[in-house]
């Protein structure tokens, strides 16, 4: 068994946008007329989809809302992120992220996204930052009808990697997740998947109690430790 494929988070791993995503979501609550609450956000939003994250804010306030009325919330949404995101003259990638990439591709590493968010936020961004050649699957909020920490979203990308190079006969076992929330942490390690956590959102030492190995930087993840890292991981015993 040897390493086959490293799948990224996309939301405060890829790119920094989590502060753009709360407004967004305050915006939103505030047209609906509901006051944000400071902290909600953090708390209920982050690592998880659109979907989920609205529905709960909403419910929290005694307000359920049907399949249709958060779907076009989440429309709603995703127009004004894209709206925010042409104003800015640079994304707000993170630092390291395109070396990461380079040397995982060097490798022959199959790489994939699995995000909450929606996919046409997830191009528009891999697009502009010219890094969506490199990623052989994209796996969306609107792919699937659960929200991390469920581990559908991982799974669907190696079952869609599998599809794309059928030779490659990828188990979850042969991946490594990159994630950056608690609740992606958990989804990756109930698909069976080992988590390099990065402390981009939550303080190292949080990660640290639930990731299989944790970094400050993207920079800190160095192929050879990562490949030392994922062979250690072998003999341990998989977190439920």
């Amino acid at each position: 068994m040897s390493l086959k494929a490293i799948l990224f988070d996309f939301n405060g791993v890829i790119i920094n946008d989590e502060s753009i995503h709360e407004e967004l979501i305050n915006e939103l609550l505030l047209a609906e007329n509901l006051r944000p609450k400071k902290g909600e956000f953090w708390q209920i939003c982050l690592g998880r989809s659109d979907r989920a994250c609205i529905a709960e804010l909403f419910a929290t306030r005694g307000r359920f809302l049907t399949d249709e009325a958060i779907a076009a919330l989440v429309a709603r949404k995703a127009i004004a992120y894209q709206e925010r995101l042409a104003t800015l003259d640079k994304l707000p990638i993170f630092m390291g992220v395109e070396d990461l990439i380079y040397k995982l591709r060097g490798a022959q590493l199959k790489l994939a996204v699995v995000s909450g968010a929606l996919r046409s936020e997830v191009e528009l961004v891999l697009n502009r930052a010219n890094l969506a050649q490199y990623f052989s699957a994209i796996v969306a909020g609107d792919d699937i009808t659960v929200s991390k920490p469920e581990p559908d979203g991982y799974l669907l990308a190696v079952e869609r990697l599998n599809q794309q190079y059928p030779d490659l006969n990828l188990t979850p076992k042969d991946c490594l997740a990159i994630e950056d929330t608690p609740a992606g942490i958990q989804a990756a390690q109930r698909a069976g998947i080992q988590v390099v956590g990065i402390a981009n959102t939550y303080p190292f030492h949080m990660l640290q109690r639930q990731a299989d190995w944790t970094v400050d930087y993207l920079r800190d993840v160095e192929l050879d430790r990562l490949k030392e890292f994922f062979q250690r991981c072998l003999s341990q015993p998989v977190p439920g």
